[in-house]
């Protein structure tokens, strides 16, 4: 995949990269003046962001993998206006025939249902509580959330019925809520994490282009701690030669504000993401798009990815290990190691089928 001649701005993805593993078909030019628009009429408006009301019939998505500490999750929404080049959720938007690349970050889907369908599930009578994660596919505080108000529902819900959730991050909308989350987190019902990748802002606006500055992540933790909601802080992903030298600092940054909980993700790249992200090193940083993905060949045995159950989650190799003694130093250097907090799920609160609670 070629890098285009001038950059997308304001986007993560530099091209919308067609699917093809789904069999779907791929546009060819056709002769028709829009194949050639921008060399006739010069670079277009900026990209809108277009929102589908999605309506399906359930909302927990329940899984058996080995590799990730939860066993059911929610996404209120489908691709994520963030624009985070890396996201290893962008393939997901092939199943729709859109591009995992632009696509992926201005057409968007939101499930307005997503309240009534956690209660149906929550009221079934096998349903046994544990911790629903929220943000493991598509953050749930992306712009939207402002119009939407989906997450804000699914936690009422969860107060409601006293379920345990579990918050994935990089927006400092989520204090926004901070009302609803003080009030979990008094009955041990929530755990709020917020991803940081690097301290600076003009690289976090290449990388993850929509997503909170760096700074207000760091704001956002500290008004959770004050709140006394369980926050931690992941350095995620680490990027090889592109946002590893800010490990030490971000962990510096966050137990300064009372964090006492971190981790670290290195960047996985499945499928088309992978391409996407060749493009982006090719038009930010043609000086080591070499070396990045040289690196994170040594350390996914030899591959772009490593999609194997038990090792997925596990980079191998001398940078690996590297990123990992960096990560345990600084942690204990900084006492940054707490437990990882166990949740209440004894005070569930099963709901009537009609969304009621009910009184037994």
């Amino acid at each position: 995949m070629s890098a285009p001649t001038r950059p997308v701005h304001g986007r993560g993805a530099q091209s919308g990269a067609v699917p093809t593993r789904f069999g779907l078909a791929t546009r060819e030019a056709d002769g028709d003046w829009l194949d050639a628009r921008e060399d006739i009429d010069g670079p277009g408006p900026k990209l809108r962001t277009e929102v589908t009301i999605e309506t399906p019939r359930t909302i927990v998505s329940f899984n058996q993998s080995p590799d990730i500490p939860f066993d059911r999750s929610i996404n209120a929404y489908r691709g994520c206006e963030h624009g985070c080049i890396y996201c290893f959720a962008r393939p997901t938007h092939a199943y729709h025939d859109l591009s995992p690349g632009l696509d992926f970050e201005t057409r968007l889907f939101a499930k307005r249902n997503a309240a009534q369908l956690l209660r149906q599930t929550l009221a079934k009578p096998g349903y046994k509580p544990a911790p629903i994660a929220m943000g493991t596919n598509t953050d749930p505080y992306q712009p939207i959330e402002a119009r939407f108000r989906i997450t804000r529902e699914i936690l009422e819900v969860a107060i409601e019925c006293r379920h345990p959730v579990t918050i994935t991050t990089k927006s400092a909308r989520v204090v926004r809520d901070i009302d609803l989350l003080r009030e979990l987190a008094a009955l041990g019902l929530v755990a709020v994490g917020i991803s940081v990748t690097s301290l600076d802002p003009r690289l976090s606006g290449l990388l993850e282009p929509r997503a909170s500055a760096p700074a207000r992540r760091l704001d956002a933790l500290e008004q959770l701690v004050a709140a006394g909601v369980p926050a931690h802080v992941s350095v995620a992903p680490v990027i090889p030669a592109v946002t590893d030298a800010f490990m030490e600092a971000i962990l510096q940054e966050a137990a300064a504000r009372g964090v006492t909980s971190a981790s670290w993700i290195v960047m996985r790249l499945p499928h088309e993401v992978a391409p996407l992200v060749r493009e982006w090193l090719a038009t930010h940083f043609p000086d080591r798009a070499d070396k990045v993905m040289n690196i994170v060949r040594s350390i996914r045995g030899g591959k772009d990815n490593d999609p194997s159950f038990f090792t997925r989650m596990k980079p191998q190799g001398t940078w690996a290990e590297l990123f990992r003694a960096r990560f345990r130093i600084a942690t204990r250097r900084l006492g940054m190691n707490a437990a990882r907090l166990e949740l209440d799920c004894s005070g569930f609160r099963r709901p009537a089928a009609d969304g009621q609670l009910s009184l037994l």
